[in-house]
């Protein structure tokens, strides 16, 4: 006999941990400021009376979704048929209308690709987070993680991709791209975002994460002996990088190993934003060819970052 579920006359139900997340982002997320800012090269609907334009809400919502849950276009399609915590979060009621398909999402990410809308997006949750009273400080923490890139050349041009390199680390080799961030060392809150190959040493994005109001800047021990470039963009911050206590096999420095440990408990803050970003996220492996649309994906994720770092706090603002 061929059983039949009645939607919504379910005996049991729970709130499960999706839907308690979506419901958080809801309230921290400040969605008439993001959408003002994409507004302006948002498409309007046709004036000859054609298809309306989706509204731009609606969109920016599925593509955040994309972002926390790590999904392709096609998955975030499939994701709003399969989910009633997403299809509530959007605003989608599939009783008088359907999702969105991949091509309009597709559409949708290119738009805010080619607008160059990331950084924008990452300065309005920072304006956002001030306004509600979470200021950053003067201290800055850089430093970089890499990202995975595909290593086959099974594709239509027959070749990795050129602007990813590969680069040693430890006894490991890793094919990829670096993401740099520059993060506040009082809320771990990203404030600035860099992307490079590989090999790029991390040494040399440095002068592009500083805002140049810092007085103390922490990194580990890839930026030693970098004070001048510091002082160039930031005159008055102190150097407060880790030294190497041992160098070429030379007898271990424990002074500078004890320095480098409370130095370090500043410093390791920005290992929990890293964990938000590769772990919670799921940005271990770029899906996209190119630096230029995975900058853009590391600065829209920067921004949800520090939203979901400081949810409780501006959960406790709202009341």
């Amino acid at each position: 006999m061929k059983q039949q579920t009645l939607a919504g006359l379910e005996k049991f139900s729970k709130t499960t941990r999706r839907a308690r997340f979506l419901a958080e982002m809801e309230r921290v997320v400040p969605w008439g400021e993001l959408c003002g800012l994409i507004e302006p090269h948002y498409p309007k609907g046709s004036p000859e009376g054609g298809r309306p334009a989706i509204p731009l809400e609606r969109m920016l919502r599925i593509y955040f979704l994309q972002q926390w849950f790590n999904l392709s276009d096609p998955a975030v399609e499939d994701a709003l048929y399969d989910s009633a915590a997403m299809r509530e979060f959007v605003g989608i009621d599939l009783g008088r209308e359907a999702a969105p398909d991949e091509t309009t999402v597709c559409k949708f990410r290119k738009l805010l690709v080619k607008q160059r809308l990331g950084k924008a997006l990452l300065k309005g949750v920072n304006e956002h987070l001030r306004r509600q009273g979470i200021k950053l400080s003067n201290g800055t923490i850089v430093d970089a993680t890499i990202i995975s890139a595909p290593t086959s050349t099974k594709n239509r041009d027959g070749e990795r991709d050129p602007e990813m390199s590969q680069v040693a680390k430890g006894k490991e080799w890793y094919f990829g791209m670096k993401a740099h961030v520059g993060v506040d060392s009082r809320h771990k809150l990203i404030h600035t975002v860099q992307v490079s190959a590989a090999n790029w040493a991390d040494k040399e994005a440095l002068p592009h994460l500083l805002r140049g109001t810092e007085t103390k800047v922490w990194g580990d021990q890839a930026y030693h002996g970098q004070g001048e470039a510091i002082r160039a963009v930031a005159p008055q911050a102190q150097d407060c990088t880790n030294r190497r206590a041992r160098y070429r096999g030379e007898r271990i420095d424990h002074v500078t190993r004890a320095k480098n440990r409370n130095k370090s408990r500043v410093r390791s803050k920005v290992e929990h934003v890293f964990g938000v970003i590769k772990h919670i996220f799921g940005f271990r492996k770029v899906r996209y060819r190119g630096l230029e649309k995975n900058r853009h994906r590391v600065e829209v994720l920067a921004a949800l970052t520090n939203l979901y770092l400081m949810r409780r706090t501006l959960l406790r603002v709202a009341g």
